[in-house]
């Protein structure tokens, strides 16, 4: 095939979008005339694609790999090996046709080239622009000419349109749903909405029909294999989010097999929070994973989860049957049974949503060492969102009896803060800021906690008292928790770093 160029600017790029902070005053409280800063070094040019040459690209490349196949007996690994040699031959052909025309490609311009064509072939489209970048941590695809992505450090830009109409863009999220998962996901007239974890790791969700335009968000997990060292130190892109004290006691809690809640809001770390306890599994020890959608394990397992089973739900279709569900779904609280069956002590669920929380806890008072992450606004709101979730399960359950549940299973709720300062020019800070042992039930039927570790005088967890149900559990781990004693009489912990809040600076 012979390619002809296709006419462009190369000084075209996408737009990028800043944000000023407003101006704060000296610590002395007294305002003095602010001088002029020196503007900003004007960001370089990022190169643009032009889809008519990736859609052109991507078709010539399809027809090469259905000639390679004809005839040929070949398994997965050596159609991908050949498919990625034919890409870059293609996009190669193309960058010499055009250098050959008078316009110089740049060697960055070619690669975003050949990632789009790849990704064409595959169905992802212009998202996989997006899953590519690591600076990237959350994308709003608000139809499909408005994409907002916010950055890791809290920055906030708008990239260019995902597709060229909202049609399109459908296409490519169906497309999606076809391949990405390891169970069928589809999103369609039936079923509206999508959820499912992409090749690279990310959590994507998706709505269209019951929306004014198709919208999808993308979650990214830039860091899928994460321990206890890790987020005490606050390495790479993480935030410190606990101190060395919190990450002795989490070790020896995983240890000693105790049940663990993790709570807070939607993107405060609770995956993140998981994955690192997760770590401290022994590689030998065989443990059951059940997720909506994977998302806690690494793409590579490794030795650290060499004994994991992963289990994930499975949407319905078609009718529905006498129980009012889709045939063929198969849902977390039907999976958590079979996961009893497997021989295994732990049970970790990514996250519980509705009435499969009654079966999780449950599975809890037969288990040890299992775990679950929660939604909830505040620390004092866990236990109610526990019994909230509870009453979904059916009209057998009572709020006592999710009460006397929720008081048997759980040794321990761990809640992780969000503080979100992207607004007034800072970043969002994420910390472990509560743990509370639970006791059980106490007076008047409520569930009755101690606040182990509870916050300090900026908000992140300092240890508050000693443990009193799960001492002894700890004993035998080797861990003493009176050591904690002088922290508690001191008032503080051991973070490293003070944080640097903008609050704090005004």
């Amino acid at each position: 095939m012979r390619f002809e160029p296709v006419s462009a600017d190369p000084r075209r790029h996408a737009p990028t979008a800043t944000s000023i902070a407003p101006p704060l005053p000296p610590p002395n409280g007294r305002h003095h005339p602010a001088p002029v800063a020196p503007p900003p070094p004007e960001a370089p040019p990022r190169p643009r694609v032009d889809f008519q040459v990736v859609r052109e690209l991507r078709r010539e490349l399809s027809e090469r790999l259905t000639l390679w196949q004809r005839g040929r007996e070949f398994d997965a690994d050596a159609e991908d090996t050949e498919r990625a040699r034919l890409a870059v031959a293609v996009v190669s052909e193309y960058a010499d046709a055009v250098r050959r025309a008078g316009t110089p490609m740049p060697a960055g311009e070619e690669r975003l080239l050949l990632d789009q064509v790849t990704a064409e072939l595959a169905g992802l489209g212009r998202l996989q622009t997006l899953l590519v970048d690591d600076t990237i941590e959350e994308v709003h695809i608000l139809g499909s000419d408005q994409v907002r992505i916010t950055r890791h450090g809290g920055g906030v830009d708008w990239a260019e349109p995902i597709a060229d109409s909202d049609d399109e863009l459908v296409e490519i999220l169906q497309a999606a749903a076809r391949r990405a998962g390891a169970t069928e996901r589809s999103l369609s007239t039936s079923k509206p909405t999508l959820d499912l974890q992409l090749p690279d790791g990310s959590r994507l969700a998706a709505v269209f029909l019951v929306s004014h335009r198709p919208y999808a968000v993308i979650r990214k997990h830039n860091t899928l294999d994460v321990s206890l060292d890790d987020i005490a130190a606050g390495r790479g892109d993480l935030d410190e989010m606990i101190d060395p004290l919190l990450r002795d006691f989490f070790r020896s809690a995983m240890r000693a097999g105790l049940n663990i809640m993790v709570a807070g809001l939607a993107g405060a770390g609770k995956t993140t929070v998981i994955r690192a306890l997760m770590n401290e599994i022994p590689p030998d020890e065989p443990y059951v994973l059940l997720e909506e959608s994977r998302e806690l394990l690494p793409a590579r397992r490794g030795p650290r989860h060499r004994a994991v089973m992963s289990f994930e739900a499975r949407e319905g279709h078609g009718e529905r049957g006498p129980d009012g569900r889709p045939a063929g779904e198969v849902s977390i609280a039907d999976l958590i049974p079979v996961s009893l069956r497997m021989g295994v002590l732990r049970i970790i669920v990514g996250e519980v949503r509705s009435r499969e929380i009654v079966p999780m806890l449950q599975a809890m008072t037969t288990s040890r060492g299992s775990m679950c992450t929660i939604h909830a606004r505040t620390p004092a709101g866990v236990g109610e969102r526990i019994i909230e979730l509870a009453l979904a399960h059916g009209r057998e359950m009572t709020v006592d009896q999710a009460r006397r549940m929720a008081g048997n299973a759980l040794d321990l709720i761990v809640y992780v803060t969000v503080e979100d300062e992207t607004a007034i020019g800072g970043r969002k800070h994420r910390f472990v800021s509560h743990v509370e042992e639970v006791i059980g039930v106490g007076d008047g039927n409520r569930i009755s906690t101690t606040t182990i570790f509870g916050p300090g005088p900026d908000g992140r967890a300092v240890p508050r008292h000693l443990p009193e149900r799960i001492r002894t559990q700890l004993l035998r781990v080797g861990y003493d928790a009176r050591l904690l004693s002088r922290w508690i009489e001191a008032g503080t912990g051991a973070w490293r770093r003070p944080r640097q809040t903008r609050l704090g600076r005004r």
